[in-house]
């Protein structure tokens, strides 16, 4: 039998193991395992097409071989194909950078829900179709997941979509075939260097996001980071931007800032919210111009701004026992500097800070260090404790962090590797009015330990420790 050069095709695969009769699989180059290997075996499983980087050296009757250029970019145009165009369908916006992005789609999407409208949305916490939760894997699906989900968006009546774009999307493809009608540039700090090596890969990989903007939509840049302008400089988006400090098309000041919220100035016009500190200052500028430039009504976007509360996990309050605790997902050294910098600026002085943080194991290791130093340098006290070890040791993740600190700085360090233990320990060493920090986990409802999740919640923890379990 001849090649076959118009199969009916009843699927897309990329995962070899999820081949059946009538699939197109599509193999991929991975960073572990190479999908070119197992093409024969999708073949005895059924594939009747195989889209591919290089043909086998056996080509088997029957089948339909197509060789690409880049068979993730393929997978992405194929799935958008395959799925009817969804993102052409609905208003996408993207937000990309290291630190804000989940809050920056939350609010976006709670803001949208409260306009009346029909959204989606696509975070590291949750993916909703309105206000129905489909749980979140990745930062960002893979293409054949991204696409199917936007379908059931489109579907389901959705006007707008707002989706967290990781780094490692970007580089691995998984946006390719998406139509975005606007992109949002956050901040750009020390991150995944254990995954692009070094911050001028890590910095194009972003940057590469807003490349791929179309003609017609829009792209909304910090340009108080110093990589701000640098994202949109080849773009064929229209440029706008936002800043704190500068003159720009969206700007923002703020008035006061107090553990009850933010007073903010935004475009002239002043506005009260829940939220907390100077990175949620500038979190809600790139909301408000966003909302904009999504054909909101100025006023109307003010009012809706003033709504919104904090995204889980993200400066998140829990108080009792004459105690303020703060549960934040800050993982970076400038996440976890700016949180601390917000507590430092609203507490009185005779309040002292406790800070509990970890680092991740299989992920950066140059960041530990960091970490130690402004998390010591920044608190009163400071525990280091475990935070997803995964398969690494949780003691050399600490070894780690130590390693950044002198002799005489690690005798001021409390070191408690089980974290259970160790938010139970801030607690029992603060004094009514002090203030503790529980920094690396946020929404997280588990920690990974050897490759096994154990429930574990930082919220509940304290909630327990506070007397407000529920």
């Amino acid at each position: 039998m001849p090649l076959a050069l118009d199969p009916e095709v009843s699927d897309i695969c990329f995962d070899s193991r999820k081949v059946g009769k009538g699939s197109c699989f599509v193999a991929q180059v991975g960073t572990k395992v190479d999908g070119h290997a197992f093409i024969d075996a999708t073949i005895q499983a059924g594939a009747v097409a195989v889209v591919c980087q290089q043909l086998p050296k056996q080509l088997q009757d029957g089948v339909a071989y197509v060789v690409v250029e880049n068979s993730d970019k393929a997978l992405g145009v194929m799935a958008d194909n395959y799925y009817g165009h969804p993102s052409r369908q609905l208003k996408l916006v993207g937000i990309t950078g290291t630190n804000g992005k989940t809050t920056t789609v939350t609010l976006l999407h709670r803001m949208f829900r409260e306009h009346g409208c029909h959204v989606g949305l696509i975070s590291t916490i949750v993916n909703k179709i309105d206000e129905t939760e489909v749980p979140a894997t990745h930062t960002t699906p893979d293409a054949l997941e991204l696409n199917q989900l936007l379908r059931k968006m489109v579907d389901a009546g959705c006007e707008y979509a707002f989706m967290e774009v990781s780094s490692h999307a970007v580089v691995q493809n998984r946006i390719a075939g998406l139509t975005f009608a606007g992109g949002i540039f956050s901040n750009i700090t020390h991150d995944h260097l254990d995954f692009h090596k070094t911050m001028a890969n890590y910095i194009a990989a972003k940057k590469s996001f807003f490349d791929q903007l179309p003609t017609g939509a829009f792209a909304l840049t910090n340009i108080d980071d110093r990589n701000g302008m640098v994202m949109v400089q080849n773009t064929k988006a229209t440029v706008k931007s936002y800043s704190l400090l500068k003159s720009a098309d969206f700007t923002c000041k703020v008035v006061e800032d107090t553990f009850q919220g933010l007073q903010l100035k935004m475009n002239d016009q002043e506005v009260y919210t829940r939220l907390v500190g100077r990175f949620n200052a500038y979190n809600l500028t790139a909301i408000y111009g966003a909302a904009v430039l999504l054909g909101l009504d100025p006023n109307e976007a003010l009012l809706l701004l003033s709504t919104l509360s904090a995204a889980d996990g993200r400066f998140q309050y829990v108080s009792g026992k004459g105690l303020i605790a703060i549960v934040d997902y800050a993982h970076t050294p400038d996440a976890l500097e700016n949180v601390l910098s917000t507590i430092n600026d609203i507490r009185r002085p005779s309040q002292l800070l406790f800070t509990v943080v970890g680092c991740g194991g299989d992920r950066d290791k140059t960041k530990r260090p960091e970490m130690a130093q402004i998390a010591l340098k920044m608190s009163d006290r400071l525990i280091l404790t475990s935070d997803n070890p995964r398969t690494e040791d949780p003691e050399k993740i600490l070894d780690d962090m130590e390693s950044g600190l002198t002799d005489v700085e690690k005798g001021l360090v409390v070191r408690i590797t089980d974290r259970r233990s160790a938010i139970k320990t801030a607690v029992m060493m603060a004094r009514e009015g002090d203030i503790i920090l529980v920094a690396g986990k946020g929404h997280e409802k588990y920690q990974d330990i050897n490759g096994v999740k154990h429930h574990f919640d930082d919220v509940e923890e304290l909630e327990k420790l506070l007397g407000n379990n529920k």
